[in-house]
């Protein structure tokens, strides 16, 4: 069977490279699978758990958002955060979900703390921390 490259980059290092089967994200306009020889694609990614697909088996790597660049050849992730599950802390994970859910609460409740408080942040820090937790193969359960 055909494979194809990847490599997930992030600012500091890069996370993951291998030839693989098949590649599942989100991205900003919806769910996507890319085989090898995919027609050339530039897409921006939303937070979420990508699927590695090779030889049978599925890997889930966390990112927090980028962008993907396909060649028939080669799939190219540059992400402002990704983690591999074996890097993810499980407890700092939910302790972050839990948090901006209680970020997210306080401001639809109003008040004087809702001027404190920046909704697009917090629900992107819910997203990043679904993401790990998704990685690491729960569901956001604590």
């Amino acid at each position: 069977m055909a494979t194809i490259k990847l490599e997930i980059v992030s600012p500091d290092k890069v996370v993951y490279s291998a030839d693989i089967d098949m590649l599942i994200v989100r991205s900003t306009d919806g769910e996507l699978g890319i085989l090898p020889h995919h027609a050339p694609l530039v897409t921006g990614l939303v937070p979420h758990a990508m699927r590695v697909k090779m030889e049978g088996t599925e890997k889930l790597v966390a990112v927090g958002g980028g962008f993907m660049e396909v060649q028939p050849e080669k799939i190219s992730v540059l992400a402002s955060v990704a983690e591999l599950p074996e890097d993810i802390d499980a407890d700092r994970a939910r302790k972050s979900m839990e948090r901006a859910k209680q970020r997210i609460e306080a401001y639809k409740a109003g008040g004087a703390a809702r001027e404190d408080i920046n909704l697009l942040r917090a629900e992107a820090s819910l997203q990043r921390a679904l993401a790990r937790l998704k990685a690491l193969g729960t569901k956001g359960e604590i």
